[in-house]
């Protein structure tokens, strides 16, 4: 009889155990973020299944995007307790976003997930839906506000740093390199490209030649070209995206000439010509899995779960080791990685 009465009161106490927000996972190198960082306490936003929840995207306007809304669809879809899980595509137009956000809060939803399409564009709007009591999870694109309830990004520095870190590496910390920028303007552009210069401190590399390739093929290549008559023979090539990587490797091949190592990202079309070129290079990570990460963390939060305020990505790049266990040769250039899709639905949507 003692012995039932300690069993049920040790049940007790781990029932009644308190939530740690360290405790929640929601996707590998999701991790808080540094300086204030208030946890949302738990039981906040507590509410009873079934829920609706809202995901409002800026548009797609490309692949990368495409792929975050599918991996935070089959996140949904796995959850029972989400009844109706209510997808809008704003089409890279502000107005459009902020009509689709208040038409979200106004069908009811119980959480709204949202990747804004600007820095300020769509900030009040997410204000008042916060102010409304609705949980809301901002994630993959930043606002100039903090009136949100969880943020999830990425680490732009952390990016170009990991690529740079790696030309250095390659180079042993000397030489002369090209860097291959995305789209001038852009936030992301400057500070992936921020971490490159914190990855060049201390060391003789000399950047001879930069350009904007607008993380574009089409772009990328003709700005290859082009160096490759007024700048040639690099010994390293930074690049800022995979698409410009993969259009570069071809124009060396096309010229006959030796690829020198060059720094890519975690697409399958830029890791099939990386490893059919046997050239020397790296993957940067920036997971499309930020759109279920965003999902997990709105089903956190109505579960009672506590979660911080702001958590930054910052997973591990793919090495030239690790590159055959990710490529996929019988999937199509679209798919990127890391991925939370099962083999069936990757087979479905990435198929030849």
């Amino acid at each position: 009889m003692l012995r039932t009465v300690r069993a049920a009161l040790l049940a007790t106490l781990c029932f009644a155990a308190p939530a740690f927000a360290q405790d929640v996972s929601l996707m590998d190198g999701m991790v808080p973020r540094e300086g204030v960082n208030p946890v949302i306490p738990a039981g906040k936003f507590t509410k009873a299944p079934p829920w609706k929840i809202g995901f409002s995207i800026w548009g797609f306007g490309n692949t990368w995007m495409i792929q975050m809304a599918q991996e935070a669809e089959y996140a949904a879809s796995q959850n029972p307790n989400i009844q109706e899980f209510i997808v809008t595509n704003a089409d890279s137009n502000p107005t459009k976003q902020i009509a689709d956000i208040e038409d979200l809060v106004a069908q009811g939803v119980d959480a709204l997930v949202v990747a804004p399409i600007s820095l300020t564009a769509v900030s009040p709007v997410i204000e008042k839906a916060t102010a409304a009591g609705i949980p809301v999870v901002v994630h993959s694109t930043a606002v100039d506000t903090d009136k949100y309830t969880v943020e999830l990004q990425g680490d732009p520095i952390h990016f170009g740093k990991v690529m740079g870190d790696f030309i250095v590496q390659q180079l042993n910390g000397k030489g002369r390199i090209w860097v291959l920028r995305g789209q001038a303007g852009v936030s992301e552009d400057q500070l992936r490209y921020d971490g490159l210069v914190e990855a060049l401190k201390g060391t003789d590399i000399v950047i001879s030649s930069e350009q904007h390739g607008d993380w574009s093929y089409d772009k990328g290549k003709q700005v290859c070209e082009a160096l490759a008559l007024s700048d040639p023979n690099p010994d390293g090539i930074w690049s800022s995206g995979a698409a410009m990587s993969h259009a570069c490797i071809e124009v060396f091949q096309e010229l006959g000439q030796p690829i020198p190592p060059i720094s890519g990202e975690g697409n399958n079309g830029f890791f099939g010509v990386w490893k059919a070129a046997n050239a020397t290079s790296m993957a940067a990570v920036f997971p499309p899995e930020q759109g279920a990460a965003a999902v997990r963390a709105a089903v956190a939060l109505l579960e009672g779960k506590p979660l911080y305020h702001r958590y930054v990505g910052r997973p591990a790049p793919i090495l030239q080791e690790r590159r055959d266990s990710f490529y996929r040769p019988d999937l199509n250039d679209n798919l990127w990685f890391p991925t939370s899709l099962p083999e069936e639905k990757l087979k479905e949507i990435f198929k030849k």
